[in-house]
């Protein structure tokens, strides 16, 4: 994160004795990224955070590879892979690689679980839905259209206001989420040139301190593979904490978008970053304004990467057929673009409402079996002129 925040009560300085009225010591977990290199937070509980009563297996899945998938384009709509579940085991792998995966999730129940992503980041995109993101940092409500930036190790509980409609877009990442360094001074401040700033970035508020004995199940992801720890207290039991490491949230229409005198490329619509993908998003914009602009993009082919639309709201100006929830793929080597007669109806316009999140990965991406459920088997023909 590009800033600090301080948060409850916290001793003078770090590693020191810090003790409670009784005279027993609060709990210093440093919460570190990248080793001791990077940036992290330091949290203060009243127990040791490592005490747990049990461990066993946890058996979830969230789709199979699909093995001999052709290289092409694919269109898809996610809702027919839906299925019952909480805001964890409701998700439906789509696409994934060793960088990034992504998945489609309708939640439908909420779950006294908590749940700690271990070895990957993640954005967790809210299609539909309100709610609160409860962690140790606190709570932090979240909205429709809201990306949630969740740091591995995280434990989490998100709970909805109501079942009846929530739907979620989840990016896990095996690298760091992070505002793109060109959004950045040398300082960590937010440029007055990038497309959001500090005050558009939403952060957790402290609760009081749930001190409670019992048997509490967390639920962990390593990896794909899932363990059910019961822990011995509460784990939201900080007294206070501070660093630069914690979930925050950040809505899609705060996004400024750049608009040019011709077509920009995708990347100037770039909303976040990690190694080897990048995440963008498309929101309602005037068009270009030269003369003989034609707003619709141009044909291209990712010669180095993989590029997956996430459809969220609107009129998908190059394209017919889309509706919210659908997915696109267009893969590396394979060339896409407008379908026939939409680059002409672009012509002339002068704005766009659209809403979409889109992912480039720069390795391939494999596809799960709920791609082959949920395909339109004539995408690949829709270029076809009648």
């Amino acid at each position: 994160m590009p800033f600090y925040v301080k948060q409850g009560s916290i001793p003078t300085k770090r590693h020191i004795t810090f003790k409670k009225d009784n005279g027993e010591l609060y709990r210093e977990e440093l919460f570190s990224t990248h080793g001791f290199s990077n940036i992290y937070s330091n949290k203060y509980h009243h127990n040791m955070p490592t005490k747990a009563l049990e461990v066993s297996r946890y058996n979830l899945s969230h789709g199979e590879d699909w093995q001999d998938s052709l290289v092409q384009n694919y269109k898809l709509d996610t809702k027919q892979a839906d299925c019952n579940g909480n805001f964890f085991n409701s998700r439906n792998k789509i696409f994934f690689n060793n960088d990034v995966a992504m998945y489609t999730a309708k939640v439908t129940e909420d779950t006294a679980e908590f749940y700690r992503n271990a070895y990957a980041d993640e954005i967790v995109f809210i299609h539909e839905g309100e709610g609160t993101l409860y962690s140790e940092y606190g709570a932090l409500a979240v909205k429709k259209w809201d990306y949630l930036i969740v740091p591995r190790g995280t434990t989490y509980q998100l709970k909805f206001d109501d079942y009846s409609n929530v739907r979620l877009f989840v990016i896990e990442s095996a690298s760091m989420v992070e505002v793109p360094k060109h959004f950045r001074n040398e300082y960590g401040q937010m440029l007055e040139s990038a497309p959001y700033c500090e005050r558009d970035i939403r952060t957790p508020i402290l609760q009081d301190a749930i001190v409670e004995q019992g048997e509490f199940p967390l639920v962990s992801k390593f990896g794909d593979k899932y363990q059910l720890t019961t822990l011995e207290w509460h784990p939201f039991d900080l007294v206070g904490w501070d660093g630069c490491v914690y979930p925050w949230a950040f809505n899609i229409q705060e996004y400024a978008p750049k608009v040019g005198k011709i077509h920009l490329p995708p990347s100037d619509h770039i909303v976040f970053s990690a190694h080897n993908f990048v995440v963008c998003n498309f929101v309602p914009r005037p068009y270009d304004f030269h003369p003989q602009s034609i707003p619709a993009p141009y044909y291209h082919n990712n010669i180095d990467s993989d590029e997956v639309l996430y459809y969220v709201d609107g009129d998908f100006m190059s394209r017919t057929g889309i509706e919210a929830g659908y997915m696109t793929l267009h893969q590396k080597g394979v060339p896409h673009g407008p379908q026939p007669g939409r680059t002409e109806a672009s012509i002339g316009k002068t704005e766009t409402y659209e809403y979409a999140v889109m992912v480039d990965t720069f390795a391939p991406l494999k596809l799960t079996e709920h791609v082959k459920q949920c395909m339109s088997n004539d995408y690949n023909r829709s270029w076809i002129e009648n």
